[in-house]
Order: structure tokens, then sequence, then C-alpha cells
């Protein structure tokens, strides 16, 4: 019997970690813990409704002892079973401290309630007054398909409340995460978690600082940092829920959607993973560092799968390959891919309407506008004008063609018309019925005008860059080479008529051909001014003509003539 004592107090001994103190002194630590727990429990809960106080009832043990230094305190021995209002609780052996309605458990603790709560452990103190159970070591919760271990939980049953703060793990048939401190309640269904948590998933992994979470259903509440996980993507946020069964997320304040060498960013985000889509709303900013692009706006969406995208709201695109960036501004853009997951594939990029783009040395403007890769050809419709430095380019339709990221050449397609401004009245002016500009380190070197050729042109002084004359001259091919953005020298093809003219002795008229028109009002002359779309006055408007391309004569056998200039 002595033997069986000086066990149990060694356990009363060890449960209070000090191995030198006696049991009056163990005694008093457990009053003086109870009356301090009320007090601090009473600061941390709210305001509830008093509790009914019942007492802790043996129904079961193989042997009931006492002892003289042990006043108030049953010593159980084997196949311990308590009860405590609706709580079932089990053990090998206990001691039960009926002044204080409290009791302590030794060796296979379980708690039951119902058929579905269960509670596992090494040890249990368990206080009655305020319904608060204390278990350690090898700790299990389990309520129905959700699993909580631990080495340390506190069970409030007031509040339905488990809670550790030395670790632990929450796991349920979808997911497994653990963290420094965490609270699951069997109630609501809900886990709150704080310092370095996991969330493991089959499909991807998220890390936070805090995170809530609901084994009912399956939803992780973001809110703190956190990083999401998979093969292909990663999302940050700081606020925001994903659902782990349905793989959808909405998230805010700013998160982060990264795939490959694309970024998206925006005020508040919505993705799906099954589905393969994204949608961005508000401040939006994508780039793509492989491409090195971005693009901005107020509402953006984006298929994974099918690798297209559209944006609208304020979208810009920014195209920086070239070192000084390249912003245009349309109602809507748009990306599309075809032939996905061939050799054959390729994209086009669709941006429309009042399409509008500025680069120090280039701008332009135009209804709408398509980029295709598998040509590398940019198309301009409905009214485009294109400036390159002093010169202005318009007609039906602009093809630009690029290589390297760079213009390899240009194709203005049926009543083309190149003006440059020599002074604030006088304009060297070129029209025909199409022209080709050809670039080398993105300058242009030459320029080839076809078919009902018309020139008006002021050559000038190379000494003083005084004004000599005009000349208009009429033909059916014009060939002009070019040399630091300046006119090097002209070569007239074909059936060539041409006067010169004083500059006082200009007809009324003939200085400025039928098709002239000079839209620098129109022109966006910064970055800023892509937004505001100027019209064009109603007779300035092109009056489309159908008709092929005729061919350049380099495709043709036509006999030079000596007009040159």
């Amino acid at each position: 019997m002595l033997s069986r004592l000086a066990y149990w107090y060694g356990k009363v001994k060890q449960s209070v970690r000090h191995p030198h103190w006696s049991v009056f002194h163990v005694q008093c630590l457990l009053i003086a813990s109870f009356v301090l727990g009320n007090v601090l429990f009473a600061q941390d809960r709210p305001t509830v409704q008093p509790v009914r106080k019942t007492r802790v009832d043996l129904l079961y043990a193989d042997r009931a002892e006492g002892h003289k230094d042990l006043p108030n305190v049953r010593i159980l021995i084997g196949s311990v079973k308590l009860r405590h209002d609706s709580m079932y609780m089990y053990c090998d052996s206990a001691l039960i401290y009926d002044l204080l309605n409290s009791f302590e458990a030794f060796g296979n603790v379980r708690m039951e309630q119902g058929d579905t709560l269960f509670i596992y452990g090494d040890y249990l103190y368990y206080d009655g007054q305020i319904q608060l159970a204390q278990l350690r070591d090898n700790v299990r919760m389990i309520n129905r398909e959700t699993e909580l271990t631990t080495d340390s939980l506190n069970y409030d049953r007031i509040d339905n409340l488990g809670y550790y703060f030395e670790g632990g793990t929450l796991t349920d048939n979808e997911n497994v995460l653990t963290s420094y401190w965490g609270e699951y309640s069997p109630e609501t269904k809900m886990a709150v978690f704080n310092h370095d948590v996991m969330l493991v998933n089959p499909k991807f992994t998220l890390l936070s600082d805090t995170l809530e979470y609901s084994t009912e259903t399956k939803i992780a509440s973001i809110v703190g940092p956190s990083d999401i996980d998979n093969d292909e993507n990663h999302i940050y946020s700081e606020l925001g829920y994903y659902n782990t069964v349905t793989e959808q997320a909405e998230l805010l304040q700013r998160s982060v959607l990264t795939r490959g060498g694309r970024r998206l960013t925006g005020d508040s985000l919505f993705y799906d993973r099954k589905a393969g889509y994204g949608e961005a709303f508000y401040d939006i900013i994508m780039t793509d560092t492989v491409n090195k692009n971005m693009f901005t706006g107020n509402y953006c969406f984006y298929n994974q799968l099918e690798e297209s995208a559209f944006a609208t709201d304020s979208a810009v695109v920014v195209d920086y390959s070239q070192g000084d960036s390249l912003f245009m501004h349309a109602d809507t853009l748009r990306l599309v891919t075809y032939n996905l997951n061939t050799d054959s594939a390729y994209r086009e990029m669709r941006a429309y309407y009042k399409v509008r783009a500025y680069r120090s040395d280039v701008q332009a403007v135009c209804d709408s506008l398509v980029y295709n890769t598998k040509d590398s050809c940019l198309t301009m419709f409905r009214d485009p004008i294109l400036w390159y430095g002093e010169e202005q380019l318009l007609g039906e339709q602009i093809k630009v063609y690029v290589a390297d990221s760079t213009i390899n050449w240009a194709h203005i397609i049926n009543q083309a018309l190149a003006v440059e401004a020599r002074d604030e009245f006088r304009f060297n002016q070129v029209s025909g019925r199409e022209m080709k500009a050809f670039f080398r380190d993105n300058e242009l070197y030459e320029v080839d005008t076809d078919g009902n050729v018309r020139v008006v042109y002021y050559p000038i002084d190379e000494k003083d860059s005084t004004i000599l004359l005009m000349d208009y001259t009429e033909s059916s091919f014009l060939r002009l080479r070019l040399e630091n953005r300046k006119m090097k020298d002209g070569t007239f093809i074909g059936k060539t008529t041409g006067t010169g003219y004083p500059l006082d002795q200009i007809p009324a008229g003939k200085d400025k051909l039928e098709a002239f028109a000079w839209f620098d009002h129109i022109r966006p002359k910064s970055k800023y001014e892509i937004f505001t779309w100027v019209e064009k006055d109603e007779d300035q408007r092109l009056k489309n003509i159908q008709r092929q391309p005729t061919q350049s004569p380099r495709q043709m056998n036509i006999k030079r003539n000596n007009r040159r200039r």
C-alpha cells in the first residue's frame, strides 16, 4: 500500500513540475491555481450566462484508497470511469480532489462526449468548476473525420473549444494543417492557426502566419501574409479565402498570382484552378519578364488552359523589350492562342477600339490593330496614322513587320500619304497607292511609293538651310533613301513629269496634294496622352477603296529612267 501511495505521490509532484514540494504545497498550489485560473479566465472570456455547476461523479474504479497525508483526496486505481454532465472520462488511475470538484487522470486517458467527440492523452487535469480539461502528452482530439494531435491541449467545455500552444497538427480527409498555436471548435468546425502555419494538400501547399480553416466547408480563410504553391503557379495574399475542394480563391489587398514569367497583381483576384482561369479587378499590373512587356488596367481575365487573356477599363500595354518603352492604350485588349500545344502554335494580340500608342521616337493612332506572332506582323485598321520622328504616315491600312522585337519594314496599303513639316506652312508630301518603308537598326533608310505617285518637295540649301523652291512631281514609282532620318536622294521609275516653282510663284493650292492632311493635333505627345481620343473631322477620314496592293518594282521588270533627285 505504501509503495502505491509513493507512486501516486510522485505522480502528483510530477504534474506540478517540482520534485521537492510537500503534499501540503501541492494542495495549496492546486487551490491557488484554481482561484487564479478563475480570475484569468474571467479576464479572457467575454461575459456569458452563469453555467450551472455540477459535481464530477465517480462511476467506477477497481479500487479506491485514501491516505492520511492526502485529506479530501481519493486515490482511484484500475479502470477508472468518471462523468461530468454529458462528458465521460476514462483512465488507468486518478486523484480526485473533492473540495475542488476536480481530478487528475493518469494513463490511457480518454474523454467521450456523445458519438462525435473523443479526446485521448497520457495525462489529464480536469477542473470541474470551470469545465476546463488540460491534457498532456500524445494528445488526440477526434471529431468525426477531423483529428487534432499535439502534446499539450486545453479543452474548454463551456466554449466547446480546444487549443494547443506548443505545436500541433489538424488532419481531415482533404488537408493536413500544422502550426505552433491553434484552436479548434467541434461545434462550429472552425480552426484558427498562428505562427509557422502550413496547410498541405495533394495539389498545393499553403504557408502562412495566420489562417482560419473550416473542416466542414474545407475553406481556408487567409488573414495574414500567405503563400500558396503548386507545380504551376504561386499565389501571395494577405486577405482572402481558398476553397481546397473547388480550388477556387478570392484574394484581396494587392494579391499576386505568378505563373512562369508572368506576374498578375490586383486589388482583388479570383482564381479557379480547376477551370484554369483567373480574374483581376482594379489597379491591375501584369508583367511578362520573358517577353519584356506588361499591361495595366482595372479588369483582366486570364485563361491559363487556353493561354488567352482579356483586359479593359483603362487598359494599357507596355513593351520594354527595346529599352525605350512603348505605351499603347485601347478600350479592350485581347490575347488569343491558336494551335496550342503544337509545333505550329501562335498568338494574336488584338486591341480595339480607339487605339493610341506612344514611344519617344514613334507614335500611332487607329481604330483597332492585330499583332500576329505567326508572321510577326502588326496590322492597323481604319484611319491609321503612324508618326516616325518628323514623318507622318497614313493610309487605309498599315502593316508593320517585326524581327527580333525590332521593326523590319512597314507596308502602307491604299491611299498612302507621307508628310514632313518643313516649317509651319510648308510640308514635304508624297502620296501613292501604297508605300513600303524599310528599317535597319530601328532607323528608316528607304521608302518605296508605288502607283499614282505625287510629290511636293522643298529642297534646302545645305549651307544655310534656307528653302530654295517647291518641286511638284508625278510618277508611277518613287524610291527615297534616307540617312540620319533625312532624305539623301530619290529615284523615280516610269513616266515622270515635274515642275519647280519659286517660292513666290507657287500656284494657289499647288503646295498641297489632294490627299494632304496634317494631324499633329491628334498625335500623342507623351505616354499620358494615350488615354485622350481625338476624332478626325468627317471630311478628313479616308474612304476605303476595294483594291489589292500593286506589285513592287522589285517583283516587276521596269526600266529606270534618268530622273533622279
